[in-house]
């Protein structure tokens, strides 16, 4: 049996039930065993790895070379692996970051110590030589490598830097026998595993509608697909856990870190505009209908820079004359920097928070917060010079002056660039469990990317009276960040609604709506089936997350400030 063409070890079961229990480095450290105890499960997967986290493993690599994994994942399966066993749950997980074999060799002495016959396997080979500067590069590849070490008989599968989606795609196509070139599959597989990689934003939590629909959101269960041969699906989630899975929560997460109609991976290339939803039932949401094509010719690889040191200083302006205040701090610091000949920051950046209220009747909510970020190659230019330009003026500035905390002597922040590479550069690997190495070939069959030509948008509602009120009364959002650009997924849950929607937000009504998007590339992407919209806004998180250019640095608030901003609504809507 080929690496690249998986075959199940015995006839298939109908269903494969694929459980999520992390979707990020710090998610509910008690999720694996809630999944693991609270119903039927053949395959628990977990999502550790976020561009930031390859910078957090990439230092903890450098600190000492038998790290660079996720540590919480080895502490889960000290609690957990002997239930997985017993269960005969298999285990897939991208917790092994950076030193995928590290982490498989702590597994296995692991499984010695507990007495356990458990079989580990891991993938490897996503690692590129680093450029000048980098701390980390690395290839996103697919799922064939999970397949071919379930197929050998593994019960734990690590990776480094694969898909999210990979993490089921692999597992499936062990299961059902799928090949390279069965794309429809893959695709259903690829959308059912990005439904599932962020956890519990699938299962209600994050929801734009979470008081609304009166779920219980304060601990939403963690998702699990029950796959089908077809890559059809269904999303639900285990009995009596917290939380709901409906068309709305779904449609969220498959709008999150997405764009155009074509969502790439190694696998296949998914066609979100074939996605069908459909409530099946309480918690239960049909995922049918998705066309896949080949995967793009080129791999995406994502390579970490530290960027320089960063400082942030927050005065608290209390009172009245804010703006003024604001002023004459603003003035003291620049004077302070001036002063000190060559040692002014690169970047400095001023930000007036009006969080104060008129007439309050408590200090806090009497007060504006006035951010300074500043940002430098050298870590003294954020250290020491800079706090005592903010400090020394405490006793002869602005009536009132203190700080939300005493300033600290900077740390560093880092930078990601996406990158595309020959798959021919990348040796993705399987080391199976008595330790062969299984070459994994890329798909035979790619397909250059191109846009979709744009769908026919539904007729416009009918003229009528409106009202000014908050876009969000009539549709959800979703956002989040995907290198240095920021992505808003907008819903409608009515054909009415998406009647209106349709025409209503363009590109250039979000940049009305968002002024910090005005002088930015804002692309449209309409999805029909999912009465959608999605927008990339390039450039809004500067080098990415980890630069923390911004007060919001992953946009993850960037849909709900859109759902607050007011335009004229049809009453019909309301």
């Amino acid at each position: 049996m080929s690496a690249g063409s998986p075959a199940p070890a015995a006839p298939a079961a109908p269903v494969l039930r694929i459980g999520n229990a992390s979707g990020f480095y710090g998610d509910r450290f008690d999720a694996v065993r809630e999944m693991l105890t609270g119903g039927p499960l053949d395959v628990l997967t977990g999502d550790y790895l976020a561009e930031l986290t390859m910078l957090i493993l990439g230092r903890d690599l450098l600190k000492d070379p038998s790290l660079g994994y996720a540590r919480t994942f080895l502490r889960q399966m000290e609690e957990c692996l002997g239930t997985a066993h017993e269960r005969g749950v298999r285990v897939v997980t991208n917790a092994g970051g950076l030193n995928p074999a590290a982490l498989a060799d702590a597994l296995r002495a692991l499984a010695d110590r507990l007495g356990l016959p458990v079989r580990v396997g891991h993938v490897e080979g996503d690692g590129l030589p680093l450029p000048d500067g980098a701390l980390t590069a690395n290839a996103y590849l697919g799922g064939a490598g999970v397949a071919a070490c379930l197929a050998a008989g593994a019960d734990v599968v690590v990776t480094g830097r694969v898909t999210d989606a990979a993490l089921v795609t692999g597992p499936a196509a062990w299961h059902f026998g799928w090949g390279p070139d069965a794309h429809d599959a893959l695709a259903g597989a690829v959308v059912a595993g990005h439904v599932l990689e962020c956890g519990t934003q699938a299962t209600g939590g994050n929801h734009a509608f979470f008081h609304r629909d009166r779920y219980d959101a304060r601990r939403p269960g963690f998702p699990l697909a029950e796959l089908r041969a077809d890559g059809s699906a269904v999303i639900t989630k285990h009995p009596g856990t917290g939380g709901t899975v409906t068309v709305g929560t779904v449609t969220a997460q498959l709008l999150y870190e997405t764009a155009g109609a074509r969502y790439a991976g190694p696998d296949a290339t998914a066609r979100l505009d074939t996605v069908r939803l459909a409530q099946e039932g309480p918690d239960r949401v049909r995922v049918s209908g998705v066309r896949g094509e080949a995967p793009p010719p080129l791999l995406k690889a994502g390579i970490t820079r530290l960027g320089g040191w960063r400082n942030e200083i927050v005065f608290v302006l209390t009172g009245l004359d804010v703006p003024a205040k604001a002023r004459l701090v603003r003035d003291q610091v620049d004077d302070a920097l001036d002063r000190a000949p060559g040692r002014r920051p690169a970047d400095v950046r001023w930000e007036l928070v009006r969080t104060d209220r008129p007439d309050a009747d408590t200090e806090e909510t009497a007060s504006a917060l006035l951010r300074l970020v500043v940002r430098d190659p050298d870590p003294a230019k954020v250290g020491r010079v800079l706090t005592g330009a903010a400090v020394e003026p405490a006793l002869g500035s602005y009536p009132g002056f203190h700080l939300t905390g005493p300033p600290g002597k900077g740390a560093p922040y880092g930078v990601f660039e996406a990158v595309y590479v020959d798959p021919a550069t990348v040796a993705h690997t399987a080391v199976l469990p008595d330790g062969r190495r299984v070459p994994v070939p890329h798909p035979a069959a790619t397909r250059a990317l191109a846009p979709v030509p744009r769908p026919p948008l539904p007729p416009p509602l009918p003229a009528g009276p409106t009202r000014r009120a908050p876009l969000g009364l009539v549709a959800g959002a979703r956002s989040g960040d995907k290198g240095g650009d920021a992505n808003v997924g907008v819903w409608v849950e009515s054909d009415d609604a998406w009647r209106w929607l349709a025409h209503t937000l363009t590109a250039d009504r979000l940049r009305e709506l968002l002024p910090e998007t005005r002088d930015l590339p804002v692309t449209r992407h309409v999805l029909p089936n999912l009465r959608a919209l999605n927008f990339t806004v390039s450039g809004l998180l500067g080098e990415g997350a980890a630069a923390r250019a911004r007060f919001d640095p992953q946009a993850k608030a960037l849909g709900e400030w859109l759902r607050a901003r007011h335009l004229d609504v049809p009453e019909v809507l309301l």
